[in-house]
Protein backbone atom coordinates (compact mmCIF):
# COMPACT_ATOMS: atom_id res chain seq x y z
CA UNK A 1 0.00 0.00 0.00
CA UNK A 2 2.89 2.65 0.69
CA UNK A 3 4.46 1.80 -2.50
CA UNK A 4 1.41 2.29 -4.58
CA UNK A 5 1.20 5.83 -2.74
CA UNK A 6 5.07 6.51 -3.53
CA UNK A 7 3.88 5.70 -6.95
CA UNK A 8 1.21 7.91 -7.45
CA UNK A 9 2.84 10.95 -5.90
CA UNK A 10 6.14 10.53 -8.20
CA UNK A 11 3.53 10.30 -11.01
CA UNK A 12 1.90 13.57 -9.82
CA UNK A 13 4.63 15.20 -9.52
CA UNK A 14 5.98 13.94 -13.34
CA UNK A 15 3.25 14.55 -14.82
CA UNK A 16 2.86 18.08 -15.55
CA UNK A 17 6.72 17.90 -17.15
CA UNK A 18 5.21 16.13 -19.84
CA UNK A 19 2.05 18.63 -20.10
CA UNK A 20 4.95 21.31 -20.24
CA UNK A 21 6.99 19.28 -23.09
CA UNK A 22 2.90 18.93 -25.33
CA UNK A 23 2.47 22.49 -25.34
CA UNK A 24 5.98 23.26 -26.70
CA UNK A 25 5.02 20.73 -29.71
CA UNK A 26 1.77 22.61 -30.57
CA UNK A 27 3.82 25.30 -32.22
CA UNK A 28 6.15 22.72 -34.24
CA UNK A 29 4.29 21.85 -37.68
CA UNK A 30 5.66 20.96 -41.35
CA UNK A 31 4.60 21.44 -45.09
CA UNK A 32 5.45 18.53 -47.47
CA UNK A 33 5.62 18.73 -51.50
CA UNK A 34 6.10 16.48 -53.89
CA UNK A 35 9.49 16.92 -55.75
CA UNK A 36 9.55 17.26 -59.97
CA UNK A 37 13.43 17.56 -60.37
CA UNK A 38 16.62 18.07 -58.72
CA UNK A 39 19.88 19.73 -59.85
CA UNK A 40 22.84 19.17 -57.71
CA UNK A 41 25.24 22.18 -58.16
CA UNK A 42 28.35 24.08 -56.40
CA UNK A 43 26.42 26.15 -54.53
CA UNK A 44 23.77 23.49 -53.27
CA UNK A 45 20.98 21.43 -54.85
CA UNK A 46 18.19 23.09 -56.70
CA UNK A 47 14.67 21.94 -55.94
CA UNK A 48 11.85 21.92 -58.33
CA UNK A 49 8.55 21.34 -56.63
CA UNK A 50 5.03 21.29 -57.03
CA UNK A 51 2.78 23.93 -55.04
CA UNK A 52 -0.38 23.27 -53.63
CA UNK A 53 -1.87 24.90 -56.11
CA UNK A 54 -0.20 22.39 -58.46
CA UNK A 55 2.21 25.13 -60.12
CA UNK A 56 6.48 24.39 -60.16
CA UNK A 57 8.39 26.70 -58.12
CA UNK A 58 11.91 26.32 -57.48
CA UNK A 59 14.00 26.56 -54.61
CA UNK A 60 17.57 26.05 -53.22
CA UNK A 61 19.26 24.56 -50.19
CA UNK A 62 22.78 25.87 -49.60
CA UNK A 63 25.30 23.04 -49.15
CA UNK A 64 26.65 24.05 -46.22
CA UNK A 65 23.28 23.36 -44.42
CA UNK A 66 23.68 19.78 -44.62
CA UNK A 67 27.67 19.66 -43.33
CA UNK A 68 27.25 21.58 -40.32
CA UNK A 69 26.33 19.54 -37.34
CA UNK A 70 22.65 20.09 -36.47
CA UNK A 71 22.40 21.93 -39.90
CA UNK A 72 19.47 23.27 -41.62
CA UNK A 73 18.84 20.05 -43.74
CA UNK A 74 18.93 16.91 -44.23
CA UNK A 75 19.17 14.07 -47.24
CA UNK A 76 17.14 10.91 -47.07
CA UNK A 77 17.48 8.12 -49.52
CA UNK A 78 14.56 6.45 -50.42
CA UNK A 79 14.17 2.13 -50.73
CA UNK A 80 14.52 1.86 -54.83
CA UNK A 81 11.19 0.56 -54.83
CA UNK A 82 9.52 3.51 -52.97
CA UNK A 83 7.20 6.52 -53.90
CA UNK A 84 8.11 9.76 -55.75
CA UNK A 85 10.44 11.90 -53.84
CA UNK A 86 9.64 14.60 -51.73
CA UNK A 87 10.39 17.79 -49.38
CA UNK A 88 9.33 18.09 -45.93
CA UNK A 89 10.14 21.69 -44.88
CA UNK A 90 9.56 22.14 -40.59
CA UNK A 91 8.20 25.08 -38.84
CA UNK A 92 8.70 26.06 -35.04
CA UNK A 93 6.91 28.92 -34.02
CA UNK A 94 6.06 29.75 -37.29
CA UNK A 95 9.89 30.13 -38.05
CA UNK A 96 11.79 27.75 -40.43
CA UNK A 97 13.50 25.16 -38.39
CA UNK A 98 14.66 22.60 -40.80
CA UNK A 99 14.04 20.97 -44.45
CA UNK A 100 14.19 17.22 -45.12
CA UNK A 101 14.43 15.87 -48.77
CA UNK A 102 13.68 12.14 -49.62
CA UNK A 103 15.20 11.48 -52.97
CA UNK A 104 15.67 8.61 -54.98
CA UNK A 105 19.33 6.92 -54.83
CA UNK A 106 20.08 5.94 -58.44
CA UNK A 107 21.02 8.93 -60.71
CA UNK A 108 19.75 8.23 -63.68
CA UNK A 109 16.05 8.33 -62.24
CA UNK A 110 13.91 11.10 -64.03
CA UNK A 111 14.03 13.50 -61.25
CA UNK A 112 17.64 13.91 -61.30
CA UNK A 113 18.61 16.89 -63.05
CA UNK A 114 22.29 18.74 -64.10
CA UNK A 115 22.46 22.17 -64.55
CA UNK A 116 24.75 23.30 -67.81
CA UNK A 117 28.42 24.18 -66.98
CA UNK A 118 28.77 28.04 -66.42
CA UNK A 119 25.05 28.90 -65.28
CA UNK A 120 24.92 31.56 -62.83
CA UNK A 121 22.42 29.74 -60.30
CA UNK A 122 23.17 32.15 -57.41
CA UNK A 123 19.87 33.80 -57.19
CA UNK A 124 18.68 30.53 -55.79
CA UNK A 125 20.88 30.68 -52.76
CA UNK A 126 20.37 34.14 -52.09
CA UNK A 127 19.07 34.63 -48.47
CA UNK A 128 21.15 31.75 -46.23
CA UNK A 129 19.63 32.16 -43.39
CA UNK A 130 15.66 31.44 -43.91
CA UNK A 131 14.12 29.10 -46.47
CA UNK A 132 10.77 30.99 -47.86
CA UNK A 133 8.63 28.17 -49.49
CA UNK A 134 5.99 28.83 -52.13
CA UNK A 135 2.68 27.05 -51.55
Amino acid sequence: MKKLIVVLFILAVVSPLFAQQEEKRENFYYINVSVEKIYPSNEGYIIMYRTSSNLISMIGIPNDWFYDSGGNAQMVKLPLASDWPTMTVFYSEGKFSHVRLYYHPVKSHSTWGFVPQGADVRHFFGDKESFKLEF
